[in-house]
């Protein structure tokens, strides 16, 4: 690790930080459902990038960290955009006020809808070759 993989990661995070919170803040300012949209749509919005740049490149998870581009882009901007720990502090949320079922529901959703935005990602990037 260089002094300049620090630079790539920390800049990248802040930008992907700010863009989580954009968008976190524009869909509280505009939906007031019980759902947790805000946070699935960051996630979701961070999984097909991922997939992306990662078949495109051939980056798995030995390499993420290997490059100025893997760092700012996939670790930076995309790590710092995305939020694992507010989708599961949703979902306590969500099974203290509205059941369990609903948590886990919220869950599954994002997981199936990550994945399938991680794929539709790779599969475009392996698309154009």
């Amino acid at each position: 690790m260089t002094a300049l993989d620090v630079l790539w990661v920390g800049l990248g995070g802040g930008l992907g930080s700010l863009l989580r919170w954009w968008v976190g803040r524009a869909v509280g300012e505009r939906y007031r459902g019980d759902f947790p949209l805000g946070t699935f749509l960051i996630n979701i919005t961070g999984a097909f990038p991922m997939g992306y740049p990662s078949v495109l490149f051939a980056v798995d998870w030995h390499t993420r960290h290997g490059t100025a581009l893997t760092a700012l882009c996939l670790t930076g901007i995309i790590g710092g955009h995305t939020t694992f720990s507010s989708m599961q502090m949703d979902a306590v949320k969500l099974a203290g006020t509205r059941g369990r079922v609903r948590a886990g529901s919220y869950l599954g959703l994002s997981v199936v809808a990550g994945l399938m935005a991680a794929a539709l990602g790779g599969a475009l990037a392996l698309a154009q070759g």
